[in-house]
């Protein structure tokens, strides 16, 4: 083989190398997009660089892995379903004290499921691994759950928090994905008490 076949030989093994790893980076990205949703954005925008948010993904889903979640049996399903149906008809005399019971009973489910409840931040890392579809509802309101501890949520901030609340609530239950657009995802008794 003379010189020149050797250094062509030599650039186009380096050429199909850097392509395959160029896949493997692309194929690694996409299925971190689709496993994380909307989070893959969020932990982007928070990261110094697009290989630290994917790194810090990767790391969730590791973290995730040794956790020992249980699904709810049949019984537990019900006794939750049925306190979210109380919890919504209490929001029409008291939507103040309701999301914070929205806050605790949330808190109460995603421990009994077996995920952490100590850190906020962790426990957000920890659940948007098979739940990062509703984790925006579930970090918005328990903003709204802070602001309404300082006094400074409105009905209608206190309404959306319990329909925020619902959505990862009816994920973590495994029940059918909760609306997202303002006009499908109300609370029944919450929208009604608002609307009166």
């Amino acid at each position: 083989m003379s010189p020149t076949q050797i250094v062509v030989t030599v650039l186009v093994i380096l050429i199909v190398a850097a392509v395959a790893a160029a896949l493997v980076v692309v194929g690694r990205r996409r299925t971190l997009r689709q496993r994380f949703g909307p989070e893959y954005d969020h932990v982007l925008a928070e990261q110094d660089s697009r290989s630290a948010a994917e790194r810090e993904l990767r790391d969730r889903q590791r973290r995730h892995a040794e956790l020992e979640l249980v699904p709810l049996d049949p019984a537990a399903r019900a006794r939750y379903a049925e306190a979210w149906e109380e919890l919504q008809v209490r929001f029409v005399d008291s939507p103040t004290e309701t999301v914070g019971q929205a806050d605790e009973l949330v808190t109460r489910l995603i421990a009994e499921r077996g995920y952490p409840t100590g850190d906020f931040s962790d426990q957000l890392a920890q659940l948007s691994v098979e739940h990062a579809r509703t984790l925006g509802h579930y970090r918005d309101a328990h903003e709204i759950h802070l602001r309404n501890s300082r006094g400074e949520a409105r009905t209608e901030d206190l309404r959306q928090a319990v329909v925020h609340y619902r959505a990862l609530f009816a994920d973590l239950l495994g029940e059918e994905p909760v609306a997202t657009t303002p006009q499908q995802r109300q609370p029944d008794a919450a929208h009604d008490a608002t609307n009166r």
